[in-house]
């Protein structure tokens, strides 16, 4: 090696470790490549990270099921009295004040403008699975509320899909959805 100070001309050993230490270097990365790779998510699975379901045909007080990520997902366009009920509802007489939306703040309250992809609560999209053992809720106004209802164990959500009766300890989650177009509505 060459000293500070000195004239000493690099050796041919000083050659040989640099060269050394750079093709060891390589050789890591390219046996450890294939197991940080083999890592990320395959094929199929980037294929249903995201879904966009026309929704351009829906009436109002319909509803739209879609499977995505293995399970249902709740579309529904609501009327204006479905909107003005879930308004109307003040949040002390709700058991889970959390909105449960993945679009929103994790805190943020379960006020019907928190669980809607719109600002005039026109849509609502959520996560098809009752959150106390994991059925399908029926739907179009059923239970006491007007929402879903759970025949299972008899969990009943309100035209907001916020607990309201039963043994269900959570509001139907909203899952991460955006407007992709006027029409279309983006899962994902």
């Amino acid at each position: 090696m060459a000293h500070e100070g000195t004239d000493v001309e690099p050796t041919r050993r000083d050659f040989l470790y640099v060269a050394t230490g750079a093709a060891g270097a390589v050789g890591v990365g390219a046996a450890v490549w294939p197991l940080v790779d083999q890592m990320n998510p395959s094929a199929d699975v980037l294929a249903l990270a995201s879904i966009e379901v026309d929704v351009g045909d829906m009436e109002e007080g319909t509803q739209l099921t879609v499977k995505w990520r293995g399970k249902p997902v709740f579309i529904r366009k609501r009327t204006a009295e479905e909107i003005e009920a879930a308004r109307e509802t003040p949040l002390s007489a709700l058991p889970d004040q959390n909105a449960r939306n993945a679009n929103d703040a994790a805190d943020a309250s379960a006020a019907d403008e928190n669980r809607t992809l719109d600002a005039d609560g026109t849509w609502l999209v959520m996560m098809g699975v009752c959150t106390h053992l994991g059925c399908v809720p029926l739907g179009d106004g059923a239970g006491e509320f007007g929402g879903w209802f759970c025949p299972c164990h008899g969990s009943h959500y309100d035209t907001a899909g916020r607990i309201r009766k039963g043994p269900a300890p959570e509001n139907l989650p909203v899952p991460t959805a955006t407007f992709a177009s006027d029409t279309v509505i983006k899962l994902g």
